[in-house]
């Protein structure tokens, strides 16, 4: 089935009878070349990079609950490539790129929207501080700009320029970044991976890992053992517990992030808008909600849920920012799982294990990494070493201290990124 705006215009006037599914519900095999465990975006464009860039289709996805049900489908959808530290900056920026070009790829709306991100500041060392990382950005090939207060205010009159605490100083301003739809990223992917053969299996839990001799053999599910040469753990927050099965300690924690949605609105908020101060960000959606979020909760946990302390915390944050969100009504909340490193960047490498392969620790990073993540995971997965543009994201790094790389720059301590 393609997607074509005369076939949606044909459906349209039929009465919408004539769609297929977007992929099969196999039963899983009995063995498979490659076994990818987390069926999120991450899993699911690695499964497609793997069938569409090396030609490997014997593989299978293998999902707890069903497809796109975890942290892909609980965040804020923000996608950019404003990341200051080398290692980090490259490859957002080989993330945005393939993002432009996802839609044609797939043949899918993920909802791309390249309405700008623009980072605030209020003192004369945070606009020294993003002068900086635009100049990195530049530097890598991406595109930012810095602002004032008044050309800021030109965007966005809605805010409260002159708050005590907090005045606006300026900002700057990544007009490439944006939005996408997360459900459609999650089903599109999985979508091109189910048309290149790749077994998509819902309902589906990982119980235990097979290893022999210091190799990987395959894993014990809830619908029976599966033997794989090789297997990849992407389950985001859940990575330090399938780790546990092969006998791993992560260098990660777990923490619950909150998002929120009001009721539909006008169009108000043309861009996505970050306040580093009070951290939170908003944005708004395609059927008017407003999207925002801000600080984890801050406590290690695997509920996907929040509580009122921080719900609290993040509205108060919103109304020192824009006043004006007080008259929005909010709609629900959700909780994603954050899976922390302690130097808030990632890790994507091989294990000890022979044919067992990581890929985890994305803190705030996870969704605007899903197509780079996952092409870099397939090219490690694939060819046994690492993409370039993820050859800085080693799980070593915490054992010997080389390599570290401090995003946040807020230290190497989990609570306080």
């Amino acid at each position: 089935m393609k997607f074509t705006g005369f076939r949606v215009l044909r459906e349209g006037l039929t009465g919408n009878k004539g769609w297929t599914p977007h992929w099969r519900d196999p039963e899983p095999k009995s063995e498979y070349d490659i076994v990818i465990i987390g069926g999120g975006g991450h899993g699911l464009s690695t499964a497609y990079y793997l069938a569409k860039n090396h030609g490997l289709t014997n593989i299978a996805v293998l999902e707890k609950g069903y497809l796109g049900g975890g942290n892909v489908g609980r965040n804020t959808t923000i996608v950019r490539a404003n990341y200051g530290m080398e290692g980090n900056s490259e490859f957002y920026s080989h993330s945005l790129k393939l993002w432009e070009g996802l839609e044609q790829d797939l043949n899918y709306n993920a909802m791309m929207s390249q309405r700008g991100v623009i980072n605030l500041f209020h003192s004369d060392g945070q606009r020294d501080a993003f002068a900086r990382r635009g100049n990195q950005m530049l530097s890598q090939g991406d595109d930012a700009e810095l602002l004032d207060r008044e050309g800021v205010r030109h965007l966005l009159p809605y805010l409260d320029f002159d708050n005590v605490r907090f005045p606006i100083y300026g900002g700057l301003l990544h007009r490439r970044g944006g939005t996408a739809r997360h459900d459609a990223v999650a089903w599109g992917f999985a979508r091109g991976a189910d048309q290149r053969g790749v077994d998509l299996i819902q309902q589906c839990e990982v119980t235990g890992i097979d290893i022999e001799n210091g190799k990987v053999r395959g894993v014990q599910t809830t619908r029976g053992a599966i033997r794989a040469k090789k297997v990849g753990i992407v389950v985001a927050g859940r990575s330090g517990q399938v780790a546990a099965m092969a006998g791993m300690r992560l260098p990660i924690e777990s923490h619950v992030l909150q998002a929120f949605v009001t009721e539909g609105l006008k169009p108000v908020i043309d861009h996505v808008v970050s306040f580093g101060m009070g951290h939170f960000y908003i944005s708004q959606s395609d059927k008017g909600g407003l999207v925002f979020g801000g600080d984890l909760d801050f406590y290690a946990s695997y509920a996907q849920r929040g509580n009122m302390p921080m719900m609290e915390h993040v509205m108060e944050a919103g109304m020192t920012l824009m006043p004006m969100i007080g008259k929005a009504k909010v709609l629900r909340s959700w909780g994603g799982i954050m899976d922390m490193t302690p130097d808030g960047s990632p890790i994507i490498d091989k294990t000890d294990t022979e044919g067992l392969f990581i890929d985890c620790g994305w803190c705030y990073g996870g969704f605007k990494a899903v197509p780079a993540s996952g092409f870099a995971f397939a090219h490690l997965m694939a060819q046994d070493r690492p993409h370039d543009t993820a050859k800085r994201f080693r799980l070593d790094r915490f054992a010997t201290g080389h390599g570290l790389m401090d995003e946040e720059g807020t230290g190497a301590q989990h609570n306080l990124h």
